[in-house]
């Protein structure tokens, strides 16, 4: 039965995934290097002509370095996988592994509404699945460690991460001239969690 299942095997196909996903962010600025070196382009002018492609590369490498950490969080309150949760988790690194498509849009092309609402609707739908991962382990008989349960605080915090990025996408996609700078949003979750937290309601 599925309750027997250790999760650790399902974690670790997670690891690989994500690992693959990181290089794949670094790939298009190796091919530039090499593309520079062909047009007479030197050291300096690969860094100062590519500053598009570096800064998204970095900002993808937080974001998918932030959510693989918060996926290890989650995963450390299962104690078993059943199907639902496989399914949902292929869908999680679906996410992750589509963010070095928009990455390298946003790198080579300007930036507008259509590149911004591109990349943070991405990011959109990997919070939604992680929140959805949080939201199914909490309470879940089969999937939670009774020892060591999902807490309202954490799910609390997907939640309120998930709004915000919800924020930021309607920002970006729909408000000419916020593009990017909607993402700063996100800064302000340990803000709203707070305020969350003094307000006299239970998540059950």
């Amino acid at each position: 039965m599925s309750k027997t299942r250790d999760p650790d095997r399902l974690v670790l196909f997670t690891d690989a995934v994500v690992a693959i996903a990181i290089t794949l962010l670094i790939l298009p600025l190796v091919d530039v290097v090499t593309e520079a070196k062909n047009h007479g382009v030197d050291a300096f002018g690969v860094i100062t002509e590519n500053k598009a492609q570096i800064y998204s590369f970095l900002l993808s490498f937080v974001v998918i370095s932030s959510f693989w950490l918060g996926h290890h969080r989650v995963f450390e309150h299962v104690k078993a996988y059943t199907p639902a949760i496989m399914r949902l988790n292929l869908l999680w690194l679906l996410t992750i592994v589509v963010l070095p498509f928009p990455t390298q849009i946003v790198g080579v092309y300007d930036s507008d509404q259509f590149t911004a609402g591109l990349y943070t609707g991405t990011i959109l739908l990997l919070s939604i699945c992680q929140s959805a991962l949080t939201w199914m382990v909490r309470g879940h008989q089969e999937l939670e460690d009774p020892d060591n349960p999902v807490s309202s605080r954490e799910l609390a915090g997907s939640f309120v991460m998930t709004g915000l990025t919800l924020v930021a996408f309607l920002l970006a996609a729909f408000v000419p001239g916020v593009h990017f700078y909607a993402l700063l949003l996100l800064l302000l979750s340990p803000i709203a969690l707070r305020v969350w937290a003094r307000r006299p309601v239970k998540i059950s």
